[in-house]
């Protein structure tokens, strides 16, 4: 897959995550904001653990989307 268009992708999928996130947040889900800093504490040191292992880009972009995806799974 094309560099920019998995950056592209990953901008597109994080915005509907952050809409939903913050939608529940208005109405009052206090727990989504402990779990959004937990999901992205380890989200930070998966790609902590990718770069220091020799990975490149496009490996931290598809970790990442593995992340967003899992969180919007979870918002559904």
């Amino acid at each position: 897959m094309l560099y920019w268009y998995s950056v592209t992708l990953l901008a597109f999928e994080a915005g509907s995550v952050m809409n939903t996130r913050l939608s529940r947040m208005a109405f009052g889900d206090i727990s989504e904001t402990n779990l959004m800093f937990t999901e992205k504490v380890g989200a930070a040191f998966d790609v902590c653990s990718i770069l220091a292992r020799g990975g490149n880009g496009s490996k931290v972009i598809e970790c990442y989307r593995n992340h967003v995806a899992a969180n919007a799974a979870r918002l559904k």
